[in-house]
């Protein structure tokens, strides 16, 4: 019965993660539109690190807790399953969408340059400061590369040729409170999950790894799914890119300033060879502007796999 409680508990904790973190979006989104902000940056700088405050929100209250091992499973896990179950998805939802934007100026390089950059960082399970005000700066750099090129940028003319609306105050409202309720939400997630590994006797990062980073990656689901059946794959695309650059630097980074972070040795065995091979078939998939039905089914079952050598099963 016990037990019962906290799945319940881990289950609402996500879900008012996932809705206050759909809020936000839908807001910073309707205010990127009206300030004329290009589709990809909207998708990478807005949709893609505003649905990843789940994982910030979690992060952060899990160092507090001293559940630090939660970081490096919930950031790496959401990145796995951003582009595992994400884009895998949003490819069997829309059968087959384009990416208009050049990812190879920007995009792509920060996506494995972040990759590469974590692993090295975290192969001796040890991540101090100095790394993660390494990590704070690329995204910075970041930031500013993708939204000086969005500025020069002349496909914003086509892209709002429709009538842009005025924000309502309840935009501004909803960006203010909904981080609030983010944070509730991170708080109760990571209790329950303390509470299922201590009764279950089941490590908490194997938890985090799958269950969490599937509950705080379901913003990026319903974004990419729907952005991919109207065919705006930029959105979908931007989104998980902009997430997992945000995960790597600002999530794991971010959170190391609140405490010390604990990275326990399956994150070296299993974790971190899967993210590095998620991340390679990311960028070899996106690398010709397309994305096929028949490549998502592909990052579906090796979803499935990541799941079940999570659990031992394979």
């Amino acid at each position: 019965m016990i037990l019962l409680f906290w799945f319940l508990a881990l289950a609402g904790g996500l879900l008012i993660l996932s809705l206050s973190s759909d809020w936000f979006v839908t807001s910073a989104e309707k205010i990127g539109v009206y300030f004329r902000l290009p589709a990809f940056i909207i998708g990478v700088v807005i949709i893609g690190f505003g649905t990843s405050l789940p994982e910030l929100a979690s992060s952060i209250v899990s160092v507090l807790q001293d559940q630090s091992e939660i970081v490096i499973a919930n950031a790496i896990g959401s990145n796995i399953t951003n582009i595992f179950l994400v884009l895998g998805v949003s490819a069997l939802f829309a059968g087959s969408y384009t990416i208009k934007h050049d990812i190879f100026q920007t995009d792509l390089p920060f996506l494995a340059g972040s990759a590469l950059l974590i692993s090295l960082m975290t192969y001796d399970l040890n991540y101090t400061i100095p790394e993660a005000l390494i990590c704070l700066a690329a995204l910075g750099l970041y930031l500013y590369r993708s939204i000086t090129q969005g500025q020069i940028s002349e496909q914003i003319k086509d892209e709002y040729a429709v009538e842009i609306k005025k924000p309502s105050s309840m935009n501004w409202i909803i960006l203010v409170i909904s981080p609030v309720l983010i944070t509730v939400g991170a708080s109760l997630t990571v209790k329950s999950v303390v509470a299922i590994s201590e009764i279950l006797r089941i490590g908490t990062e194997i938890i985090a790894v799958t269950a969490v980073a599937f509950g705080t990656s379901l913003p990026e689901v319903m974004v990419s799914i729907q952005a991919a059946r109207k065919g705006k794959g930029d959105i979908a695309v931007g989104n998980v890119i902009g997430s997992n650059i945000f995960n790597t630097f600002a999530v794991i980074g971010i959170s190391t300033l609140f405490g010390p972070l604990k990275i326990p040795e399956s994150y070296r065995i299993q974790t971190l060879p899967i993210f590095i091979g998620a991340t390679i078939m990311a960028y070899f998939i996106v690398q010709d502007k397309k994305v096929f039905r028949f490549e998502g089914i592909l990052l579906l079952l090796f979803y499935v796999y990541f799941l079940g050598s999570s659990y031992g099963f394979f």
